[in-house]
């Protein structure tokens, strides 16, 4: 059996008490991307808005899915955490653009969830996502 290994794109910069994605034998599992790009001291600049911050997180996602060696094909899962329905549901057409450009036309099992607060503080959105590596 082979251990489960870190998976951490530079571009993402140092995950600091987390792995921002797991490889666990056939299966990576993408710890929570938020919105935005990380500034070097643990913190992040967020994009504006809700349809900014979930086309960054989208990406990021990606990022680590293919720092893992693959294309954002096999994301079998997703999970948006969101803290405002509302805003979603007005930015839809956005965040639909958003997903082609990132995904194209590949949709997995995904689960969007309001939630009162993210970790990171002005944070819209935060996705995780699993992917079959077999």
């Amino acid at each position: 059996m082979v251990a489960p290994r870190r998976v951490d794109p530079q571009a993402l910069g140092p995950a600091v008490g987390y792995a921002h994605g797991m490889r666990a034998g056939d299966f990576l599992f993408v710890a929570g991307q938020v919105g935005g790009s990380p500034r070097g001291d643990g913190s992040w600049a967020l994009e504006e808005g809700m349809a900014g911050q979930f086309a960054k997180a989208t990406e990021n996602v990606v990022a680590v899915v293919r720092e893992a060696g693959a294309p954002p094909e096999r994301i079998v899962e997703m999970t948006a955490f969101v803290t405002d329905m509302a805003a979603y549901r007005a930015a839809r057409k956005e965040i639909g653009a958003a997903w082609r450009r990132a995904l194209g036309k590949h949709y997995p099992a995904m689960t969007l969830v309001e939630v009162r607060e993210l970790f990171e503080p002005g944070a819209l959105v935060e996705i995780k996502a699993v992917a079959y590596m077999g």
